[in-house]
């Protein structure tokens, strides 16, 4: 526990005349479990007001637990207290305690008590979010087992309802997970939990290890009950980077390559560009490409609009351009056939009720604020957090360039590469639609805003946009045209088509300044 500097000295927080001790690390009371760290970085167990409806920290008796391996100063971290013959493990919601669950010692019955839905994982709020590595196990005591273990210098955590419910708990704290480099998953070594941890790998991707264990043991309580420490850390540091399983025999893919080829799991709301792309499909990452102030914006809102109507999925947007609030009315803007981020724009309160319920309403549709924090890390983040963590099928990303452009190096080629790359790869992870906006280098002569075709060698970057996206398009529009009809036509053009091939020109799109609306028209040099 550290150097005894001094002992038997009054609590300030509890009252006791002698249960507080001081060590060369700090302080603790074996009264109340008040523990204080000079280093702010080790965890410290947070004592706050308790609800009364409950079990008050303060009347559980904190010691050993020997059937189980762990030391009094482990229980007293954790929070692992007895009383009446039980077992008692905190539950908390940031800072403050929300909950208990109750293991009985004689039959080991669980109950809860306090507001159990508002906990986090166990032992989550010891710590602080980021650093090198956290370690998931499947209970509580495995938890503090582990912990003890590993020596008490890396975070642990336990899932609240055992392998059954371990996904549900690793999305619902995702972001905190997500926030360390490594995440070991050191769930129970039996079928149960050996399924558990692919699941909770699958949600964590890349970041996820697996401890393996051995045979002789199943958790790692047993490791602490039979004083195996260094087989346990052994086994800790040689976990392994989950990698989904994804080699086949193709001599046994006949049932599957005779079912019937599936169709797009939703259309774009125009034909021309349906005949040409066969729709939209999960698993695929498509860029829109474009002259500045071409409209690129609004022709996502009008795909967004479209899905939100022709599925029942969830819906991601980074629009990095504008605020949340330009974005929110701006999608609204296609329901109310408005457009209502106009000053000049009148519209009655039942409409815009009617038009906030028909979007943004839906509950379906997660917006990203930004807060002009566009590092190439935080945008990935977000990326696979609406995907995983609030299950977005369809994410919109306008655009990759402003991203690229926040970068320090300054190397533009290099960060384009690595932005596609790694959101490639989590299309490839999560299976989820990825919309991305992308500008164009400048052309000789007349400019994409006057009209000029659009192509992949025009893309910026060293080719990785148009190498890894699985389908490209193009929009074309002359911005400066002296006919009306024709300044506000766009054409759109299927650059790259990895599910059919089809390419060229696939419809034009009249944007009327009334309705703020996209509307497919015939286009005579198309």
């Amino acid at each position: 526990m550290g150097e005894q500097l001094k002992a038997h000295q009054p609590c300030p927080d509890c009252g006791s005349s002698d249960a507080l001790t001081y060590y060369d690390w700090g302080s603790r009371c074996f009264s109340c479990g008040k523990a204080t760290r000079k280093k702010q970085d080790e965890p410290v167990q947070k004592l706050t007001k308790v609800n009364t409806n409950f079990t008050n920290i303060h009347d559980l008796l904190y010691q050993s637990v020997q059937d189980r391996g762990l030391t009094r100063d482990t229980c007293i971290t954790y929070g692992i207290g007895t009383k009446d013959n039980s077992y008692y493990f905190p539950y908390y919601s940031g800072d403050n305690l929300v909950a208990f669950k109750k293991r009985s010692i004689s039959d080991k019955r669980f109950s809860i008590e306090g507001e159990w839905q508002k906990g986090t994982l166990f032992g989550q709020q010891l710590f602080t979010k980021g650093g090198k590595y956290v370690t998931i196990t499947e209970g509580e005591f495995d938890a503090a087992a582990a912990y003890q273990m590993l020596g008490s210098k890396y975070p642990v955590v336990s899932v609240r309802n055992g392998a059954g419910n371990a996904a549900q708990d690793v999305k619902a704290n995702y972001e905190w997970l997500d926030s360390f480099e490594n995440i070991v998953i050191c769930f129970d070594n039996d079928e149960a939990g050996r399924n558990a941890a692919n699941q909770v790998a699958e949600i964590l991707g890349t970041k996820a290890k697996i401890f393996k264990g051995t045979a002789d043991y199943k958790d790692a309580c047993e490791y602490t009950q039979s004083r195996k420490e260094k087989e346990f850390l052994d086994q800790w540091w040689k976990a392994e980077r989950y990698t989904p399983d994804g080699i086949v025999d193709g001599s046994g893919l006949w049932d599957m390559v005779n079912q019937p080829v599936e169709k797009a799991d939703v259309l774009y709301p125009f034909s021309g560009l349906n005949d040409l792309t066969y729709g939209i499909r999960t698993g695929e990452m498509v860029t829109i490409t474009a002259g500045s102030g071409l409209g690129k914006s609004q022709f996502l809102r009008e795909i967004v609009y479209h899905i939100i109507n022709s599925s029942q999925e969830n819906i991601g947007l980074l629009f990095l351009e504008e605020s949340v609030k330009r974005t929110a009315k701006s999608l609204m803007s296609l329901h109310a056939n408005k457009p209502l981020h106009l000053p000049d724009v009148e519209v009655t309160d039942d409409e815009l009720r009617s038009s906030f319920d028909a979007t943004l309403g839906t509950g379906r549709v997660f917006l990203f604020d930004h807060f002009g924090s566009t590092a190439i890390d935080n945008i990935i983040s977000r990326v696979r957090f609406m995907a995983k963590a609030l299950g977005c099928k369809y994410i919109f990303l306008d655009h990759v360039s402003i991203v690229v452009s926040a970068q320090e190096n300054g190397d533009e080629r290099k960060a384009l590469d690595e932005i596609m790359t790694k959101l490639r790869m989590i299309v490839q992870e999560t299976g989820i639609a990825l919309f991305c906006v992308s500008h164009l280098k400048r052309p000789d002569g007349k400019g994409h805003e006057e009209g000029a075709s659009t192509s992949l060698s025009a893309l910026r970057g060293s080719g990785s946009i148009g190498q890894l996206s699985d389908m490209v398009l193009g929009l074309e529009r002359n911005g400066q045209a002296e006919d009306l009809k024709e300044r506000h036509t766009t054409k759109v053009r299927v650059l790259k088509n990895r599910f059919a091939g089809l390419t060229g020109p696939a419809c034009g799109l009249y944007y009327d300044r009334v309705t703020g609306r996209m509307s497919e028209t015939i286009v005579e040099d198309l």
